[in-house]
């Protein structure tokens, strides 16, 4: 076995890897970019080496000098977790020429695998069935669109190299298929250095379920399937072990065709194939077609390891140190079931756009499994992934592990940033999700439900009134402390939550709260840094936080953010309305379609941002004329930053 390895990576898979290696004695390496100094995985790792600025492409993609860092600290092989380099097969074979071991797969087998064309001819030619489609070389707008019609729409137009959404567009009427093409061609080259695509046939109910494979590079078993269904954006929400709905029958024809490709190529290490499944008529030996492999660990590999029991982490390392396979196939089994919930920064009800933020406050309960790569504190820039945590939960049946995992995300508070929690909650709480009638469509259907913003009950208003009074107070609710217009009656003050001003009226633990005509009475004990509280209908446990000018407020599984107004401020945004276009937050032009005193309708498409490794188009928000821009094509533009500026039409 190893004594020390290097991981070439970050955040919570970096952390993943160090807890695994420090358990079975190996000492760690972590790198790491400058915007990641003070990060839980360099704090975590027994020693740490700076790499680079915080781009990736000046950092976390600079095979160069994450070898360099590994000959310097004596680690003898390199973990590259996933994404970044994790399935470069040039950073493998300079892993080795520099007499290093790479943890995980062959350059050859990752080449065969990496470009998804390539792959669908391997796996047609080894008896793997594969998805209808165009996987050619030629890459002609006119030639494309042609194959996309005599294949039938929808057709799903996916970038041939990398993976996670990005360059994938679908595609429903033959009208749409140039300006989807563009984009998914752009897409693919920004994020993977490809612009070449493929065109495969849209599977109408689709569902993703994948197996988990691993090699030894001579003999290769699988450890079941996960199920992957629950997407928006072709990536994954929320995944699951095993597949509701699978039988023995098509478990096992899926996990011999994940044996199958896996053997084709000689692989070694954890790895993954993703088949896309015909749901509409329940799951049948012939209802599935190959994917794509993921030559590397999967984001979701946590739900596989809680229902085998299995470390894949150890499992690589070993492999990877010239052990044989751990287990025989005959040896594995499915115990229980596992559901992991992927939380990120994030706002669903704008499209699930990406934020930025200080992690104020983050708490997490005891009763899940938590991988994450961040502590209460530490801010997500947008250099990165958005990823704060993922949230894994195990039950003897799925009723039991969707029940934790709903439970879980009721209980996990975060502060600071915007998230996807309220809708990971909705989504598991999901009806339809509930009886295991999943799909890739199920969030865009329900997507206004899943997504709409929650209404802050008049109880939360009342209680983040209450704190920004620092009330109750620590040790005690006495009023006596606080100056407060007070003549032998209850004392009062008042206080500004958001556009409201609420006045706030008490006597001992008893408090009352109005905004204009309304009234809330409530009971509220502090509890530790909790808060007892009984409104006259029902007693609960709540949580008030301070925090950069707002308060949020934890209660019924939801949490309710409200900004605390500086008295001093002067306000204004000189009433910009709805005339500019801002840049949501930090990122990359990558084209402008809008010209200077061009008429354009509301919704039109006028600049493309890329940030956080996606591309976000930006749309006139109301009909007008475009009257200036104030960024061009290959500008880095700060959140805020005017972009486009509108004028009224004429008349």
């Amino acid at each position: 076995m190893f004594r020390k390895i290097l991981i070439a990576n970050r955040g919570e898979i970096a952390c993943r890897v160090i807890r695994t290696a420090r358990r079975m004695g190996v000492s760690t390496v972590a790198v790491y970019s400058d915007a990641d100094a003070a990060s839980l995985h360099v704090a975590s790792a027994d020693e740490a080496v700076g790499i680079g600025p915080a781009p990736v492409s000046q950092s976390y993609l600079k095979a160069d000098a994450i070898i360099a860092a590994a000959k310097a600290t004596g680690a003898e092989a390199i973990h590259p977790g996933f994404g970044f380099l994790s399935e470069n097969p040039e950073f493998v074979e300079a892993v080795e020429a520099a007499g290093l071991v790479f943890i995980g797969p062959s350059a050859s087998a990752i080449r065969a695998m990496g470009l998804k064309d390539a792959a669908k001819a391997l796996m047609e030619k080894a008896g793997v069935p594969v998805v209808p489609g165009y996987h050619g070389p030629r890459q002609e707008p006119d030639f494309l669109a042609g194959e996309a019609e005599a294949i039938g729409y929808p057709v799903l137009i996916k970038a041939r190299a990398g993976g996670g959404g990005k360059g994938m567009r679908l595609v429903e009427r033959a009208e749409d298929f140039p300006a989807a093409l563009a984009s998914a061609a752009s897409e693919g080259k920004s994020s993977f250095g490809d612009g070449a695509v493929l065109i495969e046939k849209y599977v109408t109910a689709p569902r993703h379920i994948e197996v988990q494979v691993f090699g030894d590079g001579k003999d290769a078993i699988h450890l079941f399937e996960r199920d992957c269904s629950l997407q928006r954006r072709h990536q994954k929400v929320i995944e699951e072990a095993p597949a509701p709905g699978m039988t023995e029958e098509v478990r096992a024809a899926m996990g011999a065709a994940a044996v199958k490709a896996a053997k084709a190529i000689g692989y070694a290490g954890a790895g993954t194939i993703e088949f896309i499944v015909d749901g509409s008529r329940g799951l049948r030996p012939d209802g599935f077609w190959f994917m794509e492999m993921n030559t590397r660990l999967q984001v979701e590999h946590p739900v596989t390891e809680e229902i085998t029991g299995v470390d894949l982490v150890e499992w690589q390392l070993r492999v990877a140190a010239g052990e044989p396979l751990p287990m025989r196939q005959e040896d594995l089994r499915i115990d229980g079931w596992a559901f992991e919930a992927r939380l990120y920064a994030e706002d669903p009800a704008k499209g699930f756009l990406p934020a930025t933020g200080r992690l104020d406050h983050l708490d997490f309960p005891n009763s899940a499994r938590i991988e994450t790569g961040v502590r209460p504190g530490d801010e997500i820039t947008p250099f990165y992934d958005p990823m704060i945590a993922k949230i894994v939960t195990r039950g003897r049946d799925r009723a039991e592990a969707l029940s934790r995992l709903r439970a879980a995300l009721e209980a996990t508070e975060v502060a600071g940033s915007v998230t996807n929690i309220d809708f990971l909650a909705r989504l598991a709480a999901h009806e339809g999700f509930g009886r295991g009638e999943v799909d890739t469509g199920l969030i865009a259907r329900d997507a206004e439900a899943l997504t709409a913003p929650r209404e802050a009950p008049s109880v939360a208003r009342a209680l983040a009134a209450l704190a920004a009074l620092g009330l109750p107070a620590e040790g005690g609710a006495e009023w006596s402390r606080r100056d407060g217009f007070r003549l032998w009656g209850p004392a009062r003050s008042l206080v500004r939550i958001g556009e409201a001003l609420a006045e706030v009226e008490t006597a001992g633990e008893c408090f009352s709260v109005a905004f204009g005509a309304e009234r809330v009475g409530l009971s509220v004990k502090r509890e530790g840094d909790r808060l007892r509280v009984d409104d006259g209908a029902r007693i609960f446990t709540a949580r008030a936080v301070l925090h950069g000018g707002r308060v949020t407020v934890f209660m019924d599984g939801a949490a309710h953010g409200f900004a605390l107004p500086d008295p001093l401020a002067v306000g204004g945004d000189a009433g910009a309305g709805g005339d500019m276009v801002l840049s949501p937050m930090p990122g990359l032009v990558k084209s402008v379609s809008a010209a200077v005193g061009a008429a354009v309708e509301k919704g039109a498409p006028l600049c493309v941002l890329e940030a956080m490794k996606m591309e976000h188009t930006l749309k006139a928000p109301r009909a007008g004329v475009v009257a200036a821009l104030g960024a061009g094509p290959g500008d880095q533009v700060e959140e805020g930053a005017i972009l486009v500026t509108l004028e009224p039409l004429d008349g």
